[in-house]
């Protein structure tokens, strides 16, 4: 049968990216608390198509996803990313792996367990020297209160949830539970999916004595991660989905530790 992936290309104009996106696959990820958790991703993989190709194998990516099914990890992105380049004749690679992440979490009075969901995630792509840079991805979700409400009401003050998103390169393994922890400890309070009235009075209480603009929480994240010599790259954005208005508000911040700068946009 013809391969029409594999005719000349004659408009002499390189892609940088092709594959597929969306790839629903269940995959095992490390969990500090049970060794492993099963859960299901969505994947992205790319690889570049140099001019002369008028197109890639797209049945390849599955392929090999196939292949890699049980080893979908931060150890395997290097091998699974030079199978890529390796298989399709590319130049370079990339993958995103992204899937929700399930943490046992009891509640601050009654101790009542529920699971927290995190949508959690790994970006890796090939350098030019050969080697992988991988990043972590974390959506995490925070309770905000607002410092100026309760400074000018006579009583009460308006908060909401918010959602921080956190990417952060590193040089040696990091939990996700670590960074998650991390991040929930920069909001006014942390959120829980179960509470009994005793928990919904300590968490509406905590809140209220821990006030936080978007600005705060993200710089006392900032904070955090400037003083962690493992987190070599990082950025943190921070958007509280506000009660009293029709938008939100934002705050955003990335850092390249490497040069010792901070960069906002």
């Amino acid at each position: 049968m013809i391969d029409l992936q594999n005719t000349k290309d004659y408009r002499n104009i390189a892609i940088d990216r092709v594959g597929v996106k969306g790839i629903k696959y269940p995959i095992t990820v490390l969990d500090r608390a049970n060794q492993y958790q099963s859960t299901t991703a969505s994947i992205d993989m790319f690889v570049d198509l140099p001019q002369e190709a008028r197109g890639t194998h797209m049945s390849r990516f599955i392929e090999m996803l196939h292949v890699f099914r049980n080893e979908v990890s931060l150890k395997s992105f290097s091998m699974i990313l030079e199978e890529m380049k390796r298989q399709l004749g590319a130049k370079s690679a990339h993958i995103e792996v992204r899937f929700p992440y399930f943490i046992e979490k009891k509640a601050p009075v009654s101790g009542a367990v529920g699971l927290m969901d995190y949508n959690c995630g790994f970006i890796a792509k090939t350098l030019e020297n050969g080697d992988a840079d991988i990043l972590l991805e974390l959506r995490v979700p925070i309770t905000s209160l607002c410092p100026c409400s309760k400074e000018i009401s006579d009583y009460g003050a308006h908060n909401q949830r918010g959602e921080v998103t956190l990417l952060t390169r590193f040089k040696e393994f990091i939990w996700m539970e670590e960074m998650i922890t991390m991040v929930e400890s920069a909001g006014s309070c942390e959120l829980y999916s179960i509470l009994k009235r005793s928990d919904e009075k300590a968490v509406t209480e905590r809140a209220y004595d821990n006030p936080k603009f978007v600005e705060d929480i993200v710089r006392d994240i900032a904070l955090q991660l400037e003083k962690d010599d493992n987190i070599t790259w990082f950025s943190i954005s921070v958007e509280n989905f506000e009660s009293i208005h029709n938008h939100s508000a934002y705050a955003y911040i990335c850092s390249d530790k490497n040069s010792m700068r901070l960069e906002g946009f």
